[in-house]
């Protein structure tokens, strides 16, 4: 199979395993965690699904960007990143950087110790502002994917001329 077929299927895996995860925790696993009775179940229960996904979205987010910057290096299309009409790219390497940084940095240095703290005084807060901060990634992310599919397809999902 060749080399760039190849990166293409590992980067739309990557992206449907990795947004696909944050779906299911913005839409199913956080209102799931709200509805336990006590604080505690919920920090408890939401940490341990929480540590599990981590991994897998630190993997296919990782996959994801090798992935994606080997196809930009392989087809030269680093000048892409010049055209409005391409900001589906842009979008897409803004959205990878946000999560890169949460994953990899803020979640075991900082974000982990300042949930609990959070959670446990101030429970329902805490969780709304999670949910609220995965519903605004979930968002932007699909609107990426449905910018990407469109774009690299040659659709009128764009901007400006390129």
């Amino acid at each position: 199979m060749e080399t760039l077929v190849l990166a293409r299927v590992l980067h739309v895996l990557s992206v449907v395993l990795w947004i696909g995860g944050v779906g299911m925790v913005t839409t199913v696993v956080l209102p799931a965690v709200r509805q336990f009775k006590s604080p505690e179940e919920q920090v408890a229960f939401f940490a341990r699904v929480e540590a599990r996904f981590a991994w897998q979205a630190r993997l296919t987010t990782l996959m994801a960007g090798l992935s994606g910057f080997y196809m930009l290096a392989v087809m030269d299309a680093w000048r892409w990143y010049a055209y409005l009409s391409f900001w589906w790219l842009h979008a897409m390497t803004l959205i990878w950087v946000v999560f890169t940084l949460m994953l990899f940095v803020l979640e075991p240095l900082v974000l982990h110790r300042w949930f609990l703290q959070q959670a446990r005084r101030f429970p329902e807060k805490t969780f709304k502002t999670i949910q609220r901060l995965h519903w605004v990634l979930l968002l932007l992310s699909l609107i990426t994917i449905a910018g990407a599919v469109v774009g690299s397809h040659g659709g009128l999902l764009s901007l400006g001329t390129g």
